[in-house]
Order: structure tokens, then sequence, then C-alpha cells
């Protein structure tokens, strides 16, 4: 069994509107053949609590107003360390970098095939670095 098309539709959207918010390290899994309960994880990683909140925020929005998709479940949002999305045909984590690193959920995942996502989704690690790095060099 894999994703259905309607999975890989809100992981596409999710992933766009984490890159929106300048997620970092997205990337996302076709859990449907080892997890009964979904078909798809999505990961993400920011760098603060602050931005860790807002990519969540995005998500949600972007997924309810374009998909009208609405979360059976949130965690986490109170320490902005960790926050999980439940949309019953996805699973979206947003991570802090620092608990990223320590938990690597990828590791759990690696044997389940990746999702291809959108390029400018997937082309987010570090974005905001090199606007601050040019920023930095031009003033």
């Amino acid at each position: 069994m894999t994703a259905t098309d309607r999975s890989i539709e809100l992981i596409n959207a999710a992933a766009q509107a984490a890159a929106d918010k300048l997620a970092h390290d997205v990337v996302a899994y076709d859990v449907s053949d080892v997890l009964a309960i979904t078909d798809a994880f999505l990961l993400a990683s920011a760098p603060n609590d602050r931005q860790v909140k807002a990519i969540v925020d995005e998500i949600e929005e972007r997924l309810l107003k374009e998909k009208g998709a609405k979360p059976v479940r949130r965690e986490g949002e109170r320490d902005g360390r960790w926050v999980l999305l439940d949309f019953v045909d996805i699973v979206v984590h947003v991570q802090h970098s620092e608990e990223r690193v320590f938990y690597a959920l990828e590791r759990l995942w690696k044997d389940c095939p990746q999702i291809d996502l959108p390029e400018d989704a997937k082309a987010t690690r570090g974005k905001g670095e090199e606007t601050e790095r040019e920023g930095g060099e031009s003033s």
C-alpha cells in the first residue's frame, strides 16, 4: 500500500507552507506500509521556538484554507520545541533544530520511501542564513 493521492496533496501543501516560513530540512516519508494510523509524515525544523510556532501556524492555516483539512490533534505547542499536527491522513512534526538532531526521526523511518516534495519546498536548508550573510556582507 502507498500513500493516497489526498495524503500526497496534503504533504505537498504542508511542505510548501513550511518552506514559506523558512523551515529547514523539510522531508516527507510514506509510512503507509508500516503504520495503520496515517499515510505520511512530514518533518521540518527551525532554529528557534518562535519560528517553530510560526511554521506550525502557517501549515495549519494553509491546509485549512486550501485543502479543507483541520488537525484532529495538536501537541507540544506550549514549549514550542516539538509540535505535532495530526491531520489523520498525514502527521506533521515541526521541531526545534536541537530536538531534530537529538531525536533523529529520520533514523526511525529510513526504510520508508521518501515522498518527492516540490522543488522550492525541498531547498529550504539554510535559506534564512544565506540571506543574512548576503545582507551582512553588503553593509
